[in-house]
């Protein structure tokens, strides 16, 4: 297979478990040159990318921007759940790209807002439509949690990233309490990700054999399962458990972002959960905020059906950056 030399740019989203590569022409996204590749089978991000444009027949990118689970800061990337450290020196040397980005995953997820099918959105709780400009939100639920705010400003579109999974988990009762000091054990400290998460899910299970006295471990894909079929009644009290969190912390974060413009949830998990969201109480707890319930309605929240949305948004950054 062979492409244009300096034509296609180079995107890839790295989360804790694969790395998802790509080609773009401007924001689009080249049919048929997704590949994913297990981080487990490669030493570090550059490993994997000679690979890519190996696989895609010596393609030479005119630009790259990778996607990565993980703060960046200075053009230097380190992965929260993975060995890796990423930066603009290794990703040129790599990829051979005149321009190179480093990006936080929510902040490409942020930025492919607006380039998305309307048909891989599902809207969880309506709300009024918001102005052009309106702040929005992201947030990210899979291997880890996290979250960031888009503006979209006069000077372009600005998503600033954070590690709001690192964040104490919100306690509001006697349960969360316990559910709290039961996740902090592993390093005395509960953080949103330790319960909002794929991993964190699996806590949850856990948590409740404890409190019942009769322990088991579930995987979160089977606990899914299990939801679904209703095969497991302790799999569905871990997802309502999960489900109502999830809502008090995305009611947090809308608080003190005012995202007038939508929430959007986004990763693997969220899809997984987005058929049961509503029958599981997340919008009750996402509005519940005391004399500010009603103004929550304010706030829309969907979650995004597309598993290549930060390879949009990668792509439609590099061309931000062209102009």
């Amino acid at each position: 297979m062979g492409h244009p030399d300096n034509i296609y740019s180079l995107v890839a989203d790295i989360g804790g478990t694969n790395t998802r590569v790509a080609l773009a022409d401007g924001r689009a996204i080249v049919a048929g040159t997704i590949r994913r590749y297990s981080n487990t089978d490669f030493p570090g991000l550059e490993s994997v990318l000679r690979r890519y444009i190996a696989d895609e027949g010596g393609v030479d990118p005119i630009a790259a921007c990778v996607a990565v689970a993980g703060p960046v800061r200075d053009g230097r990337a380190t992965m929260t759940n993975l060995d890796w450290t990423i930066d603009k020196e290794t990703l040129a040397r790599a990829t051979r790209a005149e321009t190179v980005a480093i990006l936080n995953d929510l902040q490409a997820q942020g930025h492919a807002l607006g380039y998305i099918d309307p048909a891989n959105i599902r809207t969880v709780l309506p709300g009024p439509a918001g102005q052009p400009n309106a702040a929005r939100l992201v947030v990210g639920i899979g291997t880890g949690f996290n979250s960031a705010p888009v503006f979209d400003l006069e000077q372009g579109r600005m998503v600033t990233p954070s590690e709001s999974g690192h964040a104490n988990l919100p306690i509001r009762n006697e349960m969360e309490l316990r559910l709290c000091q039961f996740v902090s054990t592993a390093h005395g400290f509960p953080a949103v990700e330790d319960v909002l998460s794929g991993r964190g899910l699996e806590r949850a299970y856990a948590f409740l054999g404890n409190e019942a006295g009769n322990p088991r471990e579930a995987a979160a894909k089977d606990i899914m399962a299990a939801c679904a079929d209703g095969s497991d009644p302790r799999a569905i009290e871990a997802a309502r458990l999960f489900t109502r969190i999830l809502g008090t912390v995305c009611g947090n974060l809308s608080l003190i972002q005012l995202p007038f413009g939508g929430v959007y949830l986004v990763g693997g998990v969220a899809r997984a959960f987005a058929p049961h969201l509503n029958t599981f109480g997340f919008g009750e707890a996402f509005r519940d905020k005391g004399r500010f319930a009603g103004f929550m309605s304010n706030f829309a929240v969907h979650v995004i059906e597309d598993d290549y949305a930060a390879l949009t948004g990668s792509a439609a950054h590099l061309v931000a950056l062209s102009k």
